[in-house]
């Protein structure tokens, strides 16, 4: 009788830790993470506003900036996000920005050199009204108040 109950025990013993392996395999799966590329032009937006910012310090700290950043001009070329393209608007809105910003380094100027700052950002806040309002809040951030 006790060899029967030992029997029974280590056969139950023995069905119950194959079915628990069977429990505890992980299952493998291949995650495939979908990363955030920004575009050249997001890049050069990013730049953009660094450099503005830098601009905007100097101006504040009574400095007047004297070489307008050349990196600027990529405006014109640098690749766009898959969704965006270059319409007319964003087109004369550029090249607009484009005149402001080396305004802002025109020493003969006679308008102050704080408005012509705000102009250039205040340029740059109305086309973004336009199409991708995301940064707009950052943006007015540069304003000279």
């Amino acid at each position: 009788m006790r060899i029967i109950i030992l029997s029974i025990c280590v056969i139950i013993c023995f069905l119950g830790c194959k079915e628990s392996e069977k429990e505890t395999e992980p299952v493998k799966e291949d995650i495939v993470y979908d990363m955030y590329q920004p575009s050249e032009m997001a890049n050069l937006m990013n730049e953009m506003y660094a450099q503005n910012l830098k601009i905007k310090e100097d101006i504040l700290k009574g400095n007047v900036p004297l070489e307008f950043p050349l990196d600027f001009l990529k405006i014109h070329s640098a690749e766009m996000s898959e969704f965006k393209s270059r319409n007319e608007t964003f087109q004369s809105f550029s090249k607009l920005f484009i005149e402001n910003e080396k305004e802002i380094f025109n020493t003969e100027s006679l308008i102050p050199l704080e408005e012509r700052f705000n102009n250039t950002i205040n340029l740059c806040i109305s086309c973004h009204q336009t199409e991708c309002t995301g940064p707009i809040p950052r943006i007015q951030k540069l304003l000279i108040k």
